[in-house]
């Protein structure tokens, strides 16, 4: 681990990096730092908790310079994200005016007021961010830094389109840092489309799916007693601290109060709620909640300490969000454990995850027994709750009534695309994905 002080930063940033602790760089800051202070375009494969927020401020701060205009566009999937690097840059010792955060879910005049203080720095989700630039609030013309963190996330909530329209409003003079958990093709696309002689940093060791120090369990179970195997792997397997992903907030809001009702402390963190409830949650988490029920759009970018356990009460589909889900159990080199709960029709999908990601995954058995009579998803009257993989008279599994997808029985029963709510619709004037901004 090299020394913050053998990077050639100059002497005040070194002083406050000392003052929050910061004394040897990680493995992400000592590769990527140098690189960047060279004005290098980089693509960086790093997992969150690895401390690469530092990674871009660093090297942003070292070559900032006095302007009018900022000089750095920070863009990321959602607000926590957006909160935590404000903290990290009110610890490297910059200033509330030079900073601005601009998310949905809060007052935009109160952002406005924020950009016209002229700050260096804007921190933002994609759909604000372009509500300000239309706006005529926010340019982004001239600015020196852009980086993409997270950028996996926003290709996965279907953000890659504004991620493309930002980018093509900036300077080609532009250093672009990207930083994203997982490498997908169309991240790759995207970099080379848009960035010059890119230099690609892959911190950890072996190849981007770092999950081998975890253990890989999963049960099948049918598709009402998923609470149930839930329930009993929570007395099999006494997690210390756990967090349990749903596909939708419907889902997660109705096994947070189920947990409840079982006597577990549980919270709940999804798009839905409040800011103010949202970081609330992740402030109870921190402190010592044994429970987070998440969406996966909700936690994506969330560095928290001391998970033991990830449980998938939904199975993604996607072998890249499965590996993202379950690193956060391994943090900093620790063991972890990963439990997915899964239906007959997902065989496929577990033998998909296991192919990609190279992992074994092992099935148990559990003692449902205790539980059989636990229903939380109740029936709507126009279909059974959680039916998989296809349409029941084309109502969606969560029993909700939703208009299953006609067009080859989606998942979960939406009339739409699974990204078409998230995505902007500019030839409409019309954008869909406000809530997650």
């Amino acid at each position: 681990m090299k020394p913050f002080s053998e990077m050639g930063l100059n002497p005040q940033l070194v002083e406050a990096l000392k003052r929050i602790n910061f004394i040897n760089a990680t493995d992400v800051q000592e590769q990527v730092i140098p690189v960047a202070m060279q004005g290098k375009d980089i693509v960086v494969r790093a997992k969150t908790g690895t401390g690469k927020t530092c990674a871009f401020l660093v090297p942003i701060k070292q070559m900032s310079r006095p302007s009018r205009e900022p000089e750095a566009l920070i863009i990321v999937p959602t607000r926590e994200l957006a909160l935590q690097i404000l903290e990290m840059t009110n610890r490297l010792g910059y200033g509330n005016r030079n900073v601005a955060v601009v998310y949905g879910g809060a007052s935009i005049n109160m952002q406005i007021q924020s950009l016209k203080r002229n700050p260096s720095i804007v921190i933002g989700t994609p759909g604000r961010i372009i509500d300000l630039m239309e706006r005529g609030e926010l340019r982004i013309e001239s600015i020196r830094f852009l980086v993409l963190d997270e950028a996996d996330t926003m290709l996965d909530i279907g953000f890659i389109d504004d991620i493309e329209f930002i980018l093509s409003k900036t300077p080609g003079s532009k250093q672009t840092l990207l930083f994203s958990a997982t490498m997908p093709d169309k991240i790759i696309q995207v970099a080379r489309r848009y960035m010059h002689d890119m230099q690609v940093i892959k911190v950890g060791t072996g190849d981007e799916l770092v999950v081998t120090k975890i253990k890989h369990l999963y049960v099948v179970s049918e598709g009402r007693q998923k609470f149930g195997a839930l329930l009993a792997y929570i007395k099999q397997y006494n997690p210390k601290k756990a967090i349990i992903f749903a596909q939708t907030q419907y889902a997660a809001s109705a096994i947070h109060d189920a947990l409840q009702q079982q006597g577990y402390e549980a919270i709940l963190l999804h798009g839905g709620l409040t800011q103010a409830r949202r970081e609330h949650s992740l402030r109870q988490f921190k402190g010592g909640a044994r429970f987070m029920i998440a969406t996966n759009v909700a936690a994506r970018g969330i560095d928290i300490l001391g998970v033991s356990d990830v449980i998938n009460f939904d199975l993604p589909e996607d072998p890249h969000i499965y590996v993202h889900r379950v690193g956060r159990s391994a943090r900093m080199d620790a063991d972890g454990r990963a439990f997915s709960i899964t239906v007959p029709q997902e065989r496929e999908i577990v033998k998909d995850i296991e192919y990609m990601a190279k992992i074994h995954l092992e099935r148990i058995s559990l003692n449902t027994a205790p539980y059989s009579n636990i229903q939380i998803f109740r029936r709507s009257g126009r279909g059974p709750d959680f039916r998989r993989g296809g349409q029941d008279q084309g109502r969606g599994h969560w029993g909700h009534g939703r208009q299953g997808d006609t067009r080859g029985g989606g998942r979960y029963g939406h009339s739409q695309p699974a990204d078409s709510r998230f995505r902007g619709d500019r030839s409409r004037g019309v954008r869909t994905h406000s809530k997650f901004r």
